[in-house]
């Protein structure tokens, strides 16, 4: 058992060293060389426009729950279904809105890069790009990670609003909540709290694009491989959202935003 432990930590101490070069080398081409536009462009259509029925969808019914849920707890207890849009308010915008959205995009997105990536990787093809003269991180990592990067928070500005939106349904159709007093709750919020959650999605977007990236691109073993790299891009992607949250919710609180 202390070898297998030993065998892992040297594994993990690897993997991490791996990754670090990889958004090393990633953040050198974006600042030396000249980004594809039109490749960019295409990442950024499936990532960003392609993702915005599912990320919609789920935000909608999220901010429903959120308002039924803590409607009928608060008139369990008041009598009165109160603070509904400033429960669901803050519960969007600051968690359920990036989290939620940057799991969407990473089950969608992190396992179409790594199997894309991985199904080049086990054919060849970003073999024959190094034959050629063209760096694959380049051509092939950077549009994506730029991507994920800029495209991420935008669709969480978006799933924040479905998310009210969702919750001002429920408030206003089921719980009888006046449309005023539910929007007041709304605009009653310092931006700081709208800026703690999207400040989250830009750590997301790099996990995201990072770890597809780089399990595609060391994926091996044929069709198999990328069945194995495709499931571990967004296990891997999920887990490390989830954990990072809990570090960027504590950095940014101590520091006073949100």
């Amino acid at each position: 058992m202390p070898g297998y432990i030993k065998e892992r930590w040297f594994k993990i101490i690897e993997t991490t060293g791996d990754v670090t070069l990889l958004v090393g080398d990633l953040l050198k081409s974006i600042v030396r060389d000249k980004v594809d536009l039109n490749l960019f462009l295409a990442q950024a259509g499936r990532i960003g426009v392609d993702s915005l029925p599912v990320v919609g969808v789920t935000s909608l019914f999220v901010g429903m729950v959120l308002a039924l849920q803590s409607g009928y707890s608060f008139k369990n207890v008041f009598n009165e279904p109160l603070f509904v849009g400033t429960v669901v308010g803050y519960s969007i915008f600051k968690e359920l809105g990036p989290v939620l959205t940057a799991i969407v995009v990473a089950g969608r997105i992190g396992a179409s890069i790594a199997a894309e990536l991985g199904t080049m990787k086990v054919t060849e093809q970003i073999d024959a790009l190094y034959t050629l003269g063209t760096n694959p991180i380049r051509y092939l990592g950077v549009p994506r990670f730029l991507g994920a990067f800029l495209m991420l928070p935008v669709l969480t500005v978006y799933a924040d609003f479905i998310g009210i939106f969702g919750g001002w349904m429920i408030s206003t159709w089921k719980l009888g909540i006046p449309s005023m007093t539910y929007l007041d709750e709304i605009y009653g919020m310092d931006f700081d709290v709208i800026l703690h959650g999207v400040f989250k999605t830009f750590v997301f977007a790099g996990i995201v694009a990072t770890t597809a990236c780089y399990v595609g691109f060391r994926t091996y073993g044929g069709a198999e491989g990328v069945g194995r790299s495709t499931t571990k891009a967004v296990v891997v992607s999920m887990v490390m959202i989830l954990i990072s949250d809990y570090f960027l919710s504590a950095f940014l609180v101590a520091f006073g935003i949100g």
